[in-house]
Parts: C-alpha cells; sequence; structure tokens
C-alpha cells in the first residue's frame, strides 16, 4: 500500500517513519516534509503545503494513496478530512464539525459542561462582552487562553489578576492574530499533567501508550510556554486505577457526546488531563491530532502496525484489535532554534547528525530544510532526539547523547525532561 502523511513536522516524520516500517507499506509520501523524511527509507517528500487541500487530495488520485494521516490541527479543522471523503479517498482524522473539540476551546469548554466531564470553572468572552470586573473577582493565578488555534503558544499562566487583564486585552489586539478574538480565562488548577492519547472510531476507543510532556521551554518548568520541550512514555502518574479513571470520566464520556451531538469522532483524540491532588482528571485541553513532542516516544514504543489501526479504526471496527507496545520507556528531548518560542533564529547549519546516527536512539526532525546537501534549520523546534531504555533514567540518559551529538548556534534545549518520572524512581 501507499501512505501520504500531511505535514512536516517531528509528528509527521515520526508518523512517516513508522507507516514506512511496515511490510505492508511499499512507500510513504510527505507533504511537505522536512530534511529528515526527506533521507527517510521508502519515504519521499512532495513539496505541497499541508494546508493546500485541494493539491493534496489531487496528489492522493494521481499516486493512487490508499490511506492518508494527517498529522497538524490546521487541516483537520478547515475540513481536509471532509474533503477527502467527498473524493471517495481514506483520510484518517476528524471531519470538521468534530475537530471543533480543538479549533474552539470556547466550544470544547461549553461541550464539557453540557456531557458533565470534570474541567477548570472558566468564562469566555470577545473583545465586545469582555467583563474586568469578572476577571478582578477571580482568585489568582489564572490561565488566558486564546480560543482558536494558536500552534500550541496561546496560552498565558497568569500570576495576578492584573496580569490576566492584560494577557486578555493583548490577544485581543491581535497577540495570536485570529485565535485571539475570542479569550478564555479559567481558574489554574494545581496537580499534575499527563497527555492521554487515544484512537477513536465514532464509538470505540483504542488507548495508546500514556506520556507526559514539558510545555515551558527552561528548567524546572519555568519560562514562557511552548509548543512542547520534550515528553516521555509512559508516564508514572498514569497509573492503572487512574488510565482506568480517565477511560471513564474523560474519554468514554466524550466520544459518546461527540456522537450524540452529531459530530462522530474518528482519529487521533489527544485530552491534555490536569490529575489533581484528590485524583480527579480534568480535562485542560482537547486536541483532534496527535500531539507534538508526544508522538516520538509514543510511536517509538508501538509495537503494532499503525496503518492496520488506522484502517480498523475508519471501518468501525476498533474493538477487534489491540495495539502492542514495547515494555521500555522512550523520552524525547526538543532542541530549539535560538529565540523559541518568540522570533527564531533559521538558515543555520545542523551538524553532528552523521555521528548521532551512529548512537543508540533516533533523532526526529521538525523544523529542518535540505540546501544543497546541508541540513538547515527553518523553524523553532528543529529536533527531537528520542531514547529507549529500562527505566525513564535510562531512556533519558540516552536521549540527552543524542542531543549532544548535534550543534548549531544559538541552539537550545532543556536539561530535566523526565525528571518528576525519574524523581519516582521510574
Amino acid at each position: 500500500m501507499r501512505v501520504l502523511v500531511v505535514g512536516g513536522g517531528g509528528r509527521e516524520h515520526a508518523l512517516a517513519w513508522k507507516c514506512a516500517a511496515s511490510p505492508r507499506v511499499r512507500e510513504v509520501l510527505v507533504a511537505p516534509g522536512n530534511a529528515g523524511t526527506a533521507t527517510e527509507p521508502k519515504v519521499r517528500n512532495v513539496a505541497i503545503a499541508a494546508e493546500d487541500t485541494a493539491a493534496l487530495v489531487q496528489l492522493a488520485r494521481t499516486e493512487r494513496v490508499d490511506l492518508t494521516i494527517v498529522g497538524p490541527e490546521g487541516p483537520l479543522v478547515a475540513g481536509i478530512v471532509d474533503a477527502f471523503t467527498a473524493a471517495g479517498l481514506a483520510c484518517f482524522g476528524p471531519n470538521r464539525a468534530a475537530a471543533r473539540l480543538e479549533g474552539s476551546k470556547a466550544h470544547m469548554k461549553d461541550f464539557l459542561r453540557r456531557h458533565g466531564i470534570p474541567t477548570a470553572r472558566s468564562a469566555t468572552f470577545t473583545q465586545a462582552t469582555f467583563d474586568p470586573d469578572w476577571v478582578r473577582a477571580q482568585r489568582a493565578p489564572l490561565v488566558v487562553k486564546a480560543s482558536g488555534l494558536a500552534a500550541g503558544k496561546g496560552v498565558i499562566i497568569a500570576e495576578s489578576t492584573d496580569e490576566a487583564l492584560a494577557s486578555a486585552r493583548a490577544m485581543f489586539a491581535g497577540q495570536f492574530g485570529q485565535a485571539g478574538e475570542e479569550v478564555v480565562v479559567e481558574e489554574f488548577l494545581p496537580g499534575e499533567e499527563a497527555s492521554f492519547i487515544v484512537i477513536a472510531d465514532g464509538r470505540h476507543v483504542l488507548p495508546l501508550a500514556s506520556s507526559q510532556d514539558h510545555k515551558r521551554r527552561d528548567d524546572g518548568d519555568r519560562g514562557p510556554n511552548t509548543g512542547g520541550m520534550g515528553a516521555y512514555s509512559p508516564a508514572p502518574v498514569v497509573t492503572a486505577a487512574m488510565h482506568a479513571r480517565i477511560m471513564r470520566e474523560v474519554i468514554e464520556p466524550t466520544v459518546q457526546g461527540l456522537a450524540a451531538d452529531g459530530s462522530p469522532f474518528t482519529g487521533f483524540l489527544y485530552a491534555g488531563i490536569m490529575i489533581a491532588p484528590d485524583g480527579t482528571p480534568n480535562v485542560l485541553e482537547f486536541n483532534c491530532r496527535l500531539g507534538d513532542p508526544e508522538t516520538q516516544p509514543i510511536l517509538t514504543r508501538l509495537a503494532s502496525d499503525l496503518t492496520e489501526l488506522c484502517e480498523a479504526a475508519l471501518a468501525g471496527r476498533l474493538d477487534q484489535v489491540q495495539a502492542s507496545w514495547d515494555p521500555r520507556a522512550a523520552l524525547g528531548v526538543v532542541i530549539a532554534a535560538g529565540g523559541y518560542p518568540d522570533g527564531v533564529r533559521k538558515g543555520d547549519v545542523v551538524e553532528g547528525l552523521q555521528a548521532a546516527a551512529q548512537l543508540p536512539g533516533k533523532i526526529f526532525h521538525g523544523g529542518t530544510r535540505l540546501e544543497d546537501g546541508r541540513v538547515l534549520t527553518s523553524g523553532g523546534r528543529v529536533l527531537c532526539a528520542v531514547g529507549l531504555g529500562a527505566s525513564v533514567a535510562d531512556a533519558q540518559r540516552q536521549a540527552y547523547r543524542l542531543a549532544g551529538a548535534v550543534h548549531w548556534p544559538g541552539m537550545h534545549y532543556r536539561r530535566d525532561i523526565g525528571y518528576r518520572a525519574v524523581a519516582r524512581g521510574a
């Protein structure tokens, strides 16, 4: 079979790499891909933007693609699955209506309230309806979120009500473009965050391995929020009992609620969960796709054929398949360009990749491009170095050996990815 992966980041490199490992797969096309997918065996980049739905549909027809997997949220929210389905093409992901769960945080909060799924108390505002007095009446810290898509950066943890007011006004003024035309202000929830990702087929759910990521740029979970600076799997905080509780209180009501609302969800469903000190799993966010960088360690551990799982979901028979996992832990360290997550420096030559390739583990490319045989930086999150080990600590050591082998001017990565799990002895 031939597979098309839509997107060009680290998540898409991992998807392409995993699909290419299947003996069923003859070739994987990636649109547009990056320098990593350009050199992956059985993988070919195609110079079509992830947002160019019409060109992607034509590509799938021309190349006789059997399965398309969509990586980023933008095309999903814009309705790429609807377009592929109308053309009679198999495309794995939620349709436009179901993808609103990520496309609008205001819609998501309303969905959670209507279906009794635990989440933080909140209020939603536009510039015209903004109520500063309501904000001042809340207890700080507060979380201020751009309702629309902001590439994982539209969340501000405000330590005071004055900061919350300033953050909301900056969003209304265009800090995150159209994503900030509507703003959600919610209570800050203490606890420990985990990423809980499942495959859904509209009725049935197949959980993937648990994971935990690090959103803040700097060590100790300090600095600005980012799209993610590293992740590991499994997440020790998601015990067997907690796994069952999240499935029972969050995932199953969500899939059932979407179906009841007339928007059955097929695809990867990602719940960002804050596990409260009393054990309550509160939903922080929903994503309608795999997370980045969670995908890299999760797919490193997946022993099953990903294409078979996707096809089972598209056929509505997820209840007939199981996923098998490498028992080892995997940990990924994101290596970012200087200035990330704000203005990032691009065009630097990435050195040391050949040396890194001789080490255990795997480097996935995110913001890279090939030029005259050289790998150049082309985005904020440039690489993700993934290690495997009998424990999270062992995987951490392997990942940092990989990260230490590559270099370019101004590169930055956290030195403490996985510290919570390591502190638990995992």
